[in-house]
């Protein structure tokens, strides 16, 4: 998985992008949603095995869910803006399962689940998987991922971030 950072700065970069109005709630929803799906590593220690549809990487990560969860966010918060909070909410969670297909680690991501269960990665895989444990993410695996997602998250991100900005900025001043 990549880590925490990665999925909420992705999430914030997209609330950003379809949210003009900067809404502080829409964008803790967003961040929230990202970081949701890794919820599942407590089936580890109910005996639910990785590979299983409910494992880690499986249903919380799926297409599906990503869908069911934004759906209610967007009907419960979402007022008269429902179809800003589905889109943005929707492509926070969904984010979650991109980023994971592109770590090096693991055992794919259930993207079709409960529908079919294959796993899968994207086939170029340049983010170093994050350590499960909070121990090991302070460690040198840990700096290992948090450059790798300075590299293929965070500048990206920070340029999208920037070029908004600017396009924003030059918008009021006309």
């Amino acid at each position: 998985m990549a880590s925490i950072f990665g999925h909420g700065l992705v999430a914030y970069t997209i609330s950003k992008i379809g949210d003009r109005t900067s809404n502080k709630w829409l964008i803790f929803l967003a961040i929230s949603s990202a970081v949701l799906p890794d919820l599942d590593v407590i089936t580890f220690s109910f005996g639910i095995d990785y590979l299983h549809p409910l494992g880690h990487r499986g249903f919380t990560h799926s297409i599906l869910f990503a869908m069911l969860w934004s759906v209610i966010l967007a009907f419960i918060f979402g007022k008269n803006r429902k179809g800003i909070y589905f889109t943005i909410l929707f492509l926070s969670t969904l984010s979650h399962g991109f980023l994971d297909a592109m770590t090096t680690g693991g055992k794919g991501v259930g993207f079709f689940i409960p529908f079919e269960n294959s796993r899968y990665f994207f086939p170029w895989r340049l983010i170093k998987v994050s350590p499960l444990g909070i121990q090991e993410f302070f460690s040198e695996w840990g700096i290992r991922v948090i450059l790798s997602e300075l590299k293929y998250i965070a500048i990206p991100c920070f340029i999208i971030l920037i070029t908004l900005f600017i396009v924003k900025t030059k918008n009021h001043e006309y």
